[in-house]
């Protein structure tokens, strides 16, 4: 996979993870950006920043598009998806309180590993809500969700980002994160599942 243009992320999307963190539910999506010098593949390191005493992960559904969209309906969204992938939207937590935005904690280099490969879908006959995500550190299972358990499904998602910003060829949308975040620690290995694309897996370093 080519590094995208933007990543455009969704934050507290299912009802149960930001419960866990102490948020309501958004009335409509909450959007973030990560930079795309964040990104790294299969099997890269996760690099522990001495800045943060926190780091989390975060497993997601990743979307990519295929086509520019520019306020577009959702079924115009729907069509323009290329495939789907799997993502870690990785978090240095102590930052993201203390810092009143989520720049910081969300952008440092390696935060964002994607891949291990990108799945061509048919998406006019796509089921997005029979899509799952897991999440595995050193093998035990720290999350698990469903995409039909979203608050705003996929193709909703990207319409509305198209409203907010022209999506480009290329461009990732991460879909938001199930309950169950936890920190990672120099040492741990973690996977990230996303039904069938199979594992993400990247080890964690210290900085």
């Amino acid at each position: 996979m080519s590094r995208p243009g933007k990543i455009v992320c969704v934050g507290r999307n299912y009802a149960a993870h930001a419960k866990e963190l102490g948020h309501a539910v958004p009335e409509q999506p909450l959007l973030f950006l990560k930079p795309p010098s964040a990104v790294i593949g299969h099997g890269e390191a996760i690099v522990l920043p001495e800045a943060s005493s926190r780091v989390e992960h975060e497993a997601e559904i990743g979307v990519v598009v295929g086509r520019t969209l520019r306020r577009a309906s959702e079924v115009e969204a729907r069509a323009a998806v290329a495939g789907i992938t799997c993502a870690n939207d990785v978090t240095a937590r102590d930052l993201q309180k203390t810092d009143g935005q989520w720049t910081r904690a969300k952008g440092f280099d390696t935060f964002c590993p994607v891949g291990p490969r990108l799945v061509s879908i048919d998406p006019a006959g796509f089921d997005f809500g029979a899509l799952e995500v897991a999440c595995r550190v050193n093998g035990a299972l720290r999350q698990h969700g469903r995409a039909a358990e979203m608050t705003f499904p996929i193709p909703m998602l990207l319409a509305y980002i198209s409203g907010i910003m022209t999506l480009e060829p290329g461009d990732l949308v991460l879909t938001g994160t199930p309950e169950g975040v936890g920190a990672l620690v120099a040492g741990d290995v973690v996977e990230v599942e996303v039904s069938g694309v199979g594992a993400l897996r990247n080890p964690v370093v210290a900085g």
